[in-house]
């Protein structure tokens, strides 16, 4: 988050940057206690975090009932925001070709040169070789598909998102509920999510607009804001998270390949900012990055650790 915020002084404008914080609205006493546990794990990290009243809450979104939800217990992160991840990406490609970077759109990778021990470029499908001192592989879920010598084992999971039409509400914030997860979108649409219904797809799904598992994050939002009543989603996505076998960031040198560099992990638009510094650092100057010790995808390959420890843990506290 602070490696985002450090980008406003590098660029005339950052609008794919948006603050206002982010709440948090859990129900029932289990989750409560869960949800004030977290927010006091948070701050002794130093992390802005602190428990709101409904009186708080309703001076930061009036529009919000909070009767839809039984026995709230209410978070508040001031310091959180939302990223717009395709604008923001074409300011990174844009700058970056300012500063001498060609760009090749549609240029599959179909396989990596080199010697057994030695990456040296890449192939693509149209039959052009391209040499490289390094290559980095931050192919997401397609890690193994892009002619890879050394795959990792991954363990990509779905990620549905519906979006409403403009709407005429007022929500300003990211905001995660017991209903449904929702943050604004731009033009007055609002994008919905919920964790249970990812679980009831997958990448084969049939999509539209109209599926049952849209119009439930739609009418969920509805009691939440009474302002959606009868609105209807206006389209829907999958993606996919990457995420290694292990739930944790796959972030450095391949053993046995040089010349080859891995960068895969979920939660990447949040992490992009800071793991593009840290890695630009490691490449530029052959220099280690303490923070990165931990998640070498060394641990795959039995060079360094074994897996750190459960997926389901890890992108628990991922969010």
């Amino acid at each position: 988050m602070h490696a985002h915020a450090e980008l406003r002084g590098l660029f005339p404008d950052t609008p794919w940057l948006h603050g206002g914080g982010s709440l948090q609205i859990t129900s029932g006493a289990d989750d409560g206690a869960a949800l004030l546990a977290k927010i006091n794990r948070l701050r002794d990290w130093g992390y802005a975090a602190e428990p709101m009243t409904a009186a708080g809450l309703a001076k930061l979104e009036p529009e919000l009932d909070l009767a839809a939800i039984a026995a709230p217990a209410i978070g508040w992160f001031p310091d959180d925001g939302w990223i717009d991840p395709v604008l923001f990406a074409q300011y990174m490609i844009r700058a970056a070709i300012a500063h001498g970077a060609s760009l090749h759109i549609g240029a599959r990778v179909a396989a990596m040169d080199g010697a057994e021990d030695r990456i040296t470029g890449v192939r693509t499908a149209d039959g052009r070789h391209f040499v490289a001192d390094i290559v980095v592989n931050c192919a997401g879920r397609w890690t193994n598909d892009a002619g890879t010598m050394a795959p990792i084992p991954l363990a990509p999971t779905v990620g549905f998102l519906a979006f409403t039409p403009p709407a005429p509400v007022t929500l300003a914030r990211v905001l995660r509920t017991s209903l449904v997860d929702m943050r604004p979108d731009g033009a007055g649409r609002l994008m919905l999510h919920d964790n249970d219904i990812d679980r009831e797809l997958t990448l084969d799904s049939p999509l539209s607009p109209g599926m049952k598992q849209a119009v439930r994050m739609a009418e969920n939002a509805a009691k939440l804001f009474p302002g959606l009543a009868g609105l209807r989603p206006e389209a829907v996505r999958i993606a996919v998270r990457p995420v290694p076998a292990d739930g944790y960031s796959a972030i450095g040198p391949v053993p046995g390949k040089a010349g080859y560099y891995l960068a895969v992990t979920h939660s990447a638009v949040t992490m992009s900012a800071a793991l593009g510094k840290l890695i630009a650092g490691e490449i530029a100057d052959g220099s280690e990055a303490p923070e990165l010790a931990l998640f070498r995808p060394a641990r795959f390959f039995g060079a360094n650790t074994p897996p750190i420890g459960g997926g389901a843990e890890a992108l628990r506290h991922a969010g």
